[in-house]
């Protein structure tokens, strides 16, 4: 029963001062990379960013529209890199080197895409850390296995 009432009290104390922070996403010593600047391709669509971090052109096809929720066509709207979810405050903003999500706002459609690699064999995915480069941004799609889209600097 101690040990119980002392373990309780650990989390307790744990929890109070650690009240509000909940996870923080990882934070680079380096500094941040400029945002994306150019077209981007894959084989269903393309984006094209300006370089401001904010604003970006999108044209994707019937596939990749269905698979995100966007719509189809060449559209313009914004974008933000998030983490990922991290209980208890969700999905935060951070630099795209480190992000696990890409957030669109296009007209009134709002969608988030998991961001990842896919492996050789097609049964595992990675994201994360350099996931997103300065010429590489890839969507993860999971279902079914693993499908990717990968979208390339011209």
């Amino acid at each position: 029963l101690t040990v119980l009432l002392l373990a309780g009290g650990v989390l307790f104390y744990v929890n109070y001062r650690n009240r509000g922070n909940g996870n923080q996403p990882y934070e680079p010593s380096g500094p941040a990379p400029d945002p994306h600047q150019g077209v981007f391709v894959s084989d269903h669509g393309t984006m094209e960013f300006n370089g401001d971090g904010k604003t970006v052109k999108i044209d994707f096809d019937s596939y990749l529209a269905e698979l995100t929720g966007l719509p189809e066509g060449p559209q313009q709207g914004t974008y933000v890199f998030l983490s990922g979810d991290l209980p208890p405050n969700g999905s935060v903003e951070v630099r795209y080197d480190v992000a696990h999500e890409l957030k669109f706002v296009i007209g009134d459609v709002t969608a988030v895409v998991e961001l990842g690699l896919v492996s050789a064999d097609g049964k595992s995915a990675t994201g994360g850390v350099d996931t997103v480069t300065e010429d590489r941004i890839p969507f993860l799609f999971s279902g079914n296995g693993f499908k990717d889209v990968v979208f390339l600097k011209k």
